[in-house]
C-alpha cells in the first residue's frame, strides 16, 4: 500500500480538526483490509476498517488523508494522547541502548522505578510489591495465582458483565459468551459468577445488590474455598456498568472478614481516566490486589499487579515472571506516562471531559426516549440504547450509530453484553472543540438512525 503525500507527524502537531476527503472507509483503507483478509487470521476483527498512518491528539490520519475524532484511545490505552512527546522521546532513548535482557537473567533500573511508582500510586498507603507483566489478561491471570498461593484455597468469583481477558483463565472469569468464548472450551475450573449491581437494570441499592451476591458466594462456593473476589470498579466490556454507591465497599469488606483475596481489576478504569488515578478511589476502596494495564505506558504493551506484600510476596522466587514482563522500552514509557498523570493534570482533564460528555449526552437523552441510561465516570462514559416501550436493548441501533459516526469522521466503540452501549473513553488530550465537534456528529447519528 503506498501511502499518500500527507502531514504523518504524530503527537500533538498534528492538526486536531474532524476532515473528510474521501468515503470512509477509503480506497487505500479498502486496498490494506483485502491485504488483511488474506493475509490475517480471521478471528482477529476490526470495528475500524481504516488504515492508520499517525496519530495524536485526539485525532487520528487514514492512509486516505481523512482526520478522524478518536472517541475511543485504542480502548482507553492512548488517554495521555497518542505519541505524546514524552513518551516517545523515552521509547527513542532507551530503544538506542538496549532493547531487552530480561528482568529474570538481568535486571534493569526502569523495572523497579515503575514499580516503586505503583506502589506509591495505587490505593492504600500499606506495603505493597509489584509485579509487571505484558497485557491486563496476563495480569489478571497472575493476580488470581498470587491469591491462590496466599490462601492455599482454589475457588475464584466473579461478576455477571465482567471481563477479564482473553486467556483460558480469564475466558472463565469473563462473562460475555460472544465474541470471547464460544466455542473455545473448556474453560479452566474453579470460578464462579455472582450477581452484579446494575442500577439500571436491576433497581436495587448497593447494600441490597452486594446482600445477593454475598448470599450467592456463601450458598454456591463458601468462604472457606474462595481465594479472591475480582472484580471491575466499573465494567468495561460489559457495558461501564458503574455500581451502586455501597456496593463495592460492601464486598470488599466482606472480603476481608473472610480472608478473601479483593482483586481490583483496573485494567481499562486506572491512570485517571476515570477522574481518579483509580476508580476504586472513588469509594475509598484499598484492594488487596489491583491489576492494571493499557493506559499504564502510552501504547507501550506493559501491565502489572500490585498489591499488599504479604500476599504479593506469596509466591515462590520464580514463579512469576516471563521474559518480555516489564520490557526495558516499555518501562521508561510508564515513567514518561505516569509523570504526565501527575504533571499535567490529567485527573482533573478527565473530570471536565466527563462533564462534557454528560451535559451532552443528557441533552440528547431528554428528547430520546431510546437512550435509556447517561452513566459513567470522569472520561469513561456510555450510553446504553433501548426500545423506549420495553426497555429491552436496542444493538442494531448501536451498531447504526457507530457506523454513522465512522462514516462522518468519528471512531467510536460499541460494548455491553447486550451490544447495546456506546462507549466514550476519549484521549485526555482532546480539546474542547474537538470533543464538542464529535458529539455533534453522535448527535447526527441518533437523528438519522
Amino acid at each position: 500500500m503506498t501511502t499518500p503525500a500527507i502531514d504523518t507527524v504524530g503527537g500533538p502537531t498534528l492538526p486536531q480538526e474532524r476532515r473528510v476527503v474521501t468515503p470512509i472507509p477509503g480506497p487505500r483503507s479498502q486496498e490494506l483490509m483485502a491485504r488483511k483478509s488474506a493475509a490475517v487470521a480471521a478471528g482477529v476483527g476490526v470495528g475500524s476498517p481504516v488504515a492508520t498512518v499517525a496519530a495524536g491528539g485526539g485525532v487520528i490520519v487514514d492512509a486516505d488523508g481523512n482526520s478522524l475524532i478518536d472517541l475511543g484511545s485504542g480502548i482507553a490505552v492512548t488517554s495521555v494522547g497518542n505519541a505524546h512527546p514524552a513518551v516517545a522521546a523515552a521509547i527513542a532513548e532507551q530503544a538506542a541502548r538496549f532493547t531487552h535482557t530480561c528482568f529474570m537473567i538481568t535486571p534493569y533500573e526502569s523495572y523497579v522505578a515503575v514499580a516503586e511508582a505503583l506502589n506509591r500510586l495505587t490505593p492504600g498507603d500499606h506495603d505493597k510489591r509489584t509485579a509487571l507483566f505484558n497485557t491486563g489478561a496476563e495480569a489478571v491471570e497472575n493476580a488470581v495465582k498470587i491469591a491462590r498461593k496466599h490462601t492455599g484455597r482454589g475457588a475464584v468469583v466473579a461478576f455477571e458483565h465482567g471481563y477479564h481477558g482473553r486467556t483460558n483463565l480469564t475466558m472463565a472469569l469473563t462473562a460475555k459468551a460472544m465474541p470471547y468464548k464460544s466455542g473455545f472450551g473448556p474453560f479452566a475450573p474453579e470460578v464462579y459468577r455472582a450477581p452484579l449491581s446494575y442500577p439500571f437494570r436491576d433497581g436495587l441499592s448497593g447494600a441490597e445488590a452486594a446482600a445477593r451476591a454475598i448470599a450467592t458466594i456463601e450458598k454456591q462456593v463458601g468462604a472457606e474455598n474462595l481465594a479472591a473476589l475480582i472484580i471491575e470498579p466499573i465494567q468495561g466490556e460489559g457495558g461501564f456498568i458503574v455500581p451502586a454507591e455501597g456496593f463495592l465497599p460492601a464486598l470488599a469488606r466482606w472480603a476481608r472478614e473472610n480472608g478473601v483475596v479483593f482483586i481490583a481489576d483496573g485494567v481499562q478504569t486506572g491512570f485517571a481516566r476515570t477522574g481518579a488515578m483509580f476508580a476504586s478511589e472513588h469509594e475509598g476502596i484499598v484492594p488487596d490486589l489491583i491489576t492494571t494495564a493499557k493506559g499504564i505506558a502510552g501504547g507501550m504493551p506493559l501491565a502489572a499487579v500490585t498489591g499488599r506484600a504479604e500476599i504479593m510476596d506469596a509466591a515462590h522466587a520464580g514463579g512469576l515472571g516471563g521474559p518480555y514482563g516489564g520490557n526495558p522500552v516499555a518501562c521508561p514509557a510508564a515513567l514518561a506516562a505516569i509523570d504526565a498523570y501527575e504533571n499535567e493534570g490529567l485527573v482533573a482533564r478527565a473530570n471536565e471531559i466527563g462533564a462534557i460528555l454528560v451535559e451532552r449526552l443528557t441533552a440528547l437523552q431528554v428528547t430520546d426516549p431510546r437512550i435509556g441510561e447517561v452513566r459513567g465516570r470522569g472520561a469513561m462514559v456510555a450510553i446504553e440504547l433501548v426500545d423506549p416501550d420495553t426497555q429491552a436493548p436496542d444493538a442494531g441501533l448501536a451498531a447504526a450509530i457507530a457506523r454513522h459516526a465512522l462514516e462522518h469522521g468519528v471512531v467510536l466503540l460499541t460494548c455491553g453484553t447486550y451490544g447495546n452501549v456506546i462507549r466514550f473513553l476519549p484521549p485526555l488530550a482532546i480539546g474542547d472543540e474537538l470533543l464538542h465537534d464529535g458529539l455533534d456528529v453522535v448527535a447526527d447519528a441518533l437523528a438519522a438512525a
